[in-house]
């Protein structure tokens, strides 16, 4: 992480270098996550992967995928049938990534109740 020590208190810098904006901005989107947990158990197709994942659209899987593809965590296999068939499954990186992932999603499932609590207080306050 591209970080400044100031006075105890870390700096993040707005650039290329900074991990938290380069690299986990990417993952912490509104589909990523969901995408590769999808692609834990195994390959997929196109179509697979969108009727298990509720709500997106056939654009934005498409465009995910294709970032998760250039990031490094997910493969795309083109089979030369017909009709021709593609696969998506996760890279040693993109399984790596997931290992750690799987203990937010575990932290995320257990305190997702005391959040939407905290929210409902807030916005009541608001």
């Amino acid at each position: 992480m591209t970080v400044k020590e100031t006075s105890e208190r870390r700096t993040f810098h707005n650039n290329e270098d900074c991990a938290v904006r380069n690299v986990v901005s990417q993952i912490g989107d509104k589909w990523s996550l969901l995408i590769l947990f999808a692609l834990v158990d195994g390959s997929d197709r196109f179509n697979a992967l969108k009727s298990r994942i509720e709500g997106i659209s056939q654009r934005m899987l498409t465009q995910t995928l294709r970032d998760l593809e250039r990031d490094g965590y997910v493969n795309r296999t083109v089979y030369p049938e017909v009709p021709v068939r593609v696969e998506y499954e996760l890279t040693d990186l993109g399984r790596k990534l997931v290992k750690p992932l799987y203990e937010l999603v575990c932290w995320a499932d257990e305190h997702h109740d005391a959040i939407r609590q905290a929210r409902e207080v807030y916005d009541a306050r608001n």
